[in-house]
């Protein structure tokens, strides 16, 4: 289970819209002075977009975990990633093979893409994200 803690803005009609409270990827681990690929988390950290959720069982303000399986993460990711460049390739080959010439392939392999992306957006799986509240510590670090 992969999860992050959010913090509640509005909730309401079975969806709360919620935002990320810790620094994720890029700049967020202890190496990020020394690694080349956290110098373009600068220019794409600026704004957090609110996520909206199922579920509104938390109040506006309060922090919650919310999860989603690898498994599910996994098989969006096919859709939104391998689909796409899979008919890409496969469109681009069939206009060679019908003797097209480069320009067919090239357009093929854009129309394979933008098939492949709208077949993801249609048929992908919808993840289900856990949700569940952060139990409060007292500074001595006992739960209430």
């Amino acid at each position: 289970m992969i999860e992050t803690r959010v913090r509640v803005l509005s909730s309401g009609n079975g969806i709360s819209l919620v935002e990320a409270t810790e620094q994720n990827g890029c700049a967020a681990c202890a190496s990020r002075s020394s690694c080349g690929i956290s110098g373009l988390g600068k220019y794409f950290d600026g704004r957090r977009q609110p996520v909206a959720i199922a579920g509104d069982a938390a109040r506006p303000g309060e922090e919650i975990l919310v999860g989603i399986a690898e498994a599910d993460l996994l098989k969006v990711g096919l859709y939104a990633y391998v689909l796409p460049a899979l008919l890409a390739v496969t469109s681009a080959a069939l206009a060679d093979w019908l003797g097209l010439g480069d320009a067919g392939a090239v357009l093929a392999a854009f129309a394979g893409v933008a098939a492949g992306l709208l077949l993801a957006r249609l048929s992908a799986p919808t993840p289900f994200m856990h949700t569940r509240s952060i139990p409060i510590t007292s500074p001595q670090g006992e739960h209430s």
